[in-house]
C-alpha cells in the first residue's frame, strides 16, 4: 500500500505509479538471459581496418568536419572516486603508520610522481606545520593520506574523479575533464572552430566542474584555437529505481520508499536530450597527458571515419526506398549490406517482406565502437545476439548477463576475443535531419538485479539496462578493433604510476 508520503515522493521525482509498479513486478520476475549466438571476432563481426585505409576514413571525418554538422563529445563523470582509494582508506582503518602492504609501499616510494603532489605538499604544510617529504622522513604516513583524502585537505574522498590531478605537466597539473576538453579539440572541432563537450555530473559537483571550466577556458581557447562551448547534465531523478527486501517488498528509510540512481543505463535520456548529428562517448577516466595522445586521436578520427561512410550508404539506400520499389538485384544488394557491413542476420524474417525489413533495419540510430584485444581487464565486450524479433545483431554484453548454468553459453563468453574499452562515436538522426527518439531503442529486458545494503540492512537494487548494452540495443552497430593504446582507465589511484600517465 501507498501512502501520502509515498504518493508525494513519486510525483516529485517524476515516477508514475504505473512505472513503480513495473518496476516491483522485474523484482519478482527476473530478468531472462540474453541468447548469444557467438563471440564476436575479427572473422565475425570485428573489423580491422588495414593501414592502408587508416587515411581514407581520417579523411572522411576530416571532410564531414568542413560541413554544417554539430559535433559533441559526451562524457559520464558523475561518479566518486572514493573506489579508486579503496586501499588508502584500509590504511587509515589500520590506524598505523607501519607499511604492511606492496601497494603502501609502492604508493608512497613514490609519492612525489602524482600530479596531486604539490597540492598535497601546501594542503600538509597548512595541516600540519611540515611538507609531505618531511613527513614522509618522519614516517607520519596517516597524516599524508588524511591529508589526501579528508576534507581540510585534498578532499578527494568525496570529489569525482573529473576533477583530481591525473597528469603533471612542467608548469601545471591536469585533470581529466581539462584532458577530455584538450582531446575534443584534437578530433571533434567543427569549421567554426567551436568544440562541443557535455559531462554528466552529480549535482553537488556542478559547481566545481563549472569553476575550472571558468578558470581554464581562456588558456585551452588560446593553446588549441577552438572555442569550448562545455555543457553539463545531472542525471534525472525519473531514472532512480526503487529497492525492495529479500521478499521483494518495497525497501523503507524511516517508512519513506527508498530509491537508488538506476545506474549508467538511466544516461540514454541526457544523451537523448543532445542535439547533435554525431556523438563521441568516452568514460571520465580513460585519458592519457599529451605526448601519449596520438593512437587516441588518430583512431577517434578513424571511428568517426567508418561512422559517417557507413551512415553515407544506409541514408542513400533509405532514400532509393524513398523514391522507388527497388529492384529484387537492390534488394539483395542491400540485405547483404546489413549482413557484410552491420554484420545483421535476418534468420529468415526478411523473406515475405523484405522492403519493410530493411526500412526497419536501416532507419535507426548507428554507432562505431571501438573494441580492444582481450588484455584481463573487467568490462563487457562484443556477441553476436540472438533479438526478440528472431534476428541477430551485435551487442555490448557484461558477464551478467550471460547464463552461468548454461555450459554453452559459457563457453562463448570465455571465447571472446576482445573487450569493450566504452569508446564509441554515435550518429543519432535520421536520413531527413530528425532526431531520433532513443528511448525508444532501448531493451528494457536486459536490466539486472544487483545485492546492495543499507545502514547494514541487505536489499536489491535495479540496474536499468546499461548505457552501451541493453539501452542501445536497437541501434546499428559497427566493431572496429582500435590498439590497447588508446585504452588507459585509471580504477585505483596506483594507475597513475603507469608509464601511460607519467610525463
Amino acid at each position: 500500500m501507498l501512502t501520502q508520503e509515498d504518493l508525494e515522493l513519486l510525483d516529485k521525482k517524476g515516477i508514475s505509479r504505473e512505472k513503480l509498479e513495473e518496476q516491483l513486478d522485474c523484482f519478482r520476475k527476473g530478468f531472462p538471459y540474453l541468447r548469444v549466438d557467438s563471440a564476436a571476432t575479427l572473422t565475425k563481426g570485428i573489423v580491422a581496418v588495414a593501414s592502408e585505409k587508416k587515411a581514407y576514413y581520417i579523411g572522411e571525418w576530416q571532410n564531414y568536419l568542413k560541413e554544417e554538422h554539430e559535433i559533441v563529445k559526451f562524457v559520464p563523470a558523475s561518479g566518486a572516486a572514493s573506489r579508486m582509494f579503496k586501499s588508502l582508506f584500509e590504511f587509515i582503518e589500520k590506524n598505523c603508520d607501519e607499511l604492511s602492504t606492496e601497494f603502501e609501499k609502492m604508493f608512497f616510494d613514490n609519492l612525489e610522481s602524482f600530479a596531486f603532489f604539490d597540492n598535497l605538499n601546501e594542503c600538509c604544510k597548512k595541516n600540519t606545520g611540515k611538507s609531505a617529504i618531511d613527513l614522509k622522513k618522519d614516517g607520519r604516513y596517516l597524516d599524508i593520506v588524511r591529508n589526501i583524502l579528508n576534507k581540510e585537505g585534498l578532499n578527494y574522498a568525496v570529489l569525482p574523479k573529473g576533477l583530481l590531478q591525473f597528469h603533471k605537466y612542467p608548469k601545471d597539473a591536469r585533470t581529466p575533464f581539462e584532458e577530455h576538453l584538450v582531446e575534443g579539440a584534437l578530433y571533434a572541432k567543427n569549421r567554426k572552430g567551436q568544440v562541443n563537450l557535455h559531462f554528466t555530473v552529480s549535482p553537488e559537483h556542478l559547481h566545481p566542474f563549472e569553476l575550472l571550466l571558468e578558470d581554464k577556458r581562456a588558456s585551452f581557447s588560446y593553446n588549441y584555437g577552438a572555442e569550448f562551448d562545455v555543457s553539463f547534465s545531472v542525471q534525472k531523478t525519473s531514472t532512480d529505481t526503487v529497492a525492495v527486501d529479500a521478499e521483494n517488498n518495497p525497501f523503507r528509510v524511516n517508512d519513506r520508499l527508498f530509491f537508488r540512481p538506476g545506474g549508467h543505463g538511466a544516461l540514454i535520456e541526457n544523451l537523448n536530450d543532445i542535439d547533435a548529428d554525431v556523438v563521441f562517448i568516452k568514460n571520465i577516466d580513460n585519458v592519457v597527458p599529451d605526448p601519449m595522445k596520438q593512437p587516441t586521436v588518430e583512431f577517434k578520427a578513424i571511428l568517426a571515419g567508418v561512422l559517417v561512410s557507413v551512415q553515407k550508404k544506409i541514408f542513400s539506400y533509405l532514400e532509393l526506398m524513398d523514391k522507388k520499389t527497388p529492384s529484387s538485384k537492390e534488394i539483395d544488394e542491400m540485405l547483404r549490406f546489413c549482413e557484410t557491413q552491420l554484420c545483421l542476420d535476418d534468420c529468415g524474417t526478411a523473406k515475405n517482406d523484405p522492403v519493410s525489413y530493411l526500412r526497419t533495419k536501416l532507419n535507426r540510430p548507428l554507432r562505431v565502437c571501438g573494441m580492444v584485444r582481450n588484455q584481463g581487464e573487467p568490462g563487457g565486450g562484443p556477441f553476436v545476439c540472438f533479438n526478440a524479433d528472431g534476428t541477430k545483431s551485435l551487442q555490448i554484453l557484461e558477464s551478467s548477463q550471460f547464463d552461468k548454468n548454461d555450459a554453452g553459453q559459457m563457453e562463448i563468453a570465455k571465447n571472446a576475443t576482445h573487450f569493450n574499452p566504452v569508446d564509441l562515436v554515435c550518429a543519432v538522426k535520421d536520413y531527413k535531419g530528425g532526431k531520433f527518439d532513443l528511448t525508444k531503442y532501448v531493451d528494457y529486458s536486459t536490466g539486472f538485479i544487483s545485492s546492495k545494503s543499507k545502514d547494514g540492512k541487505e536489499l536489491k537494487a535495479l540496474e536499468l539496462p546499461g548505457l552501451w548494452n541493453g539501452a542501445m540495443s536497437d541501434w546499428n552497430t559497427v566493431f572496429v578493433e582500435v590498439p590497447i593504446e588508446t585504452f588507459n582507465p585509471v580504477k585505483t589511484v596506483g594507475d597513475l604510476l603507469r608509464k601511460e600517465h607519467q610525463m
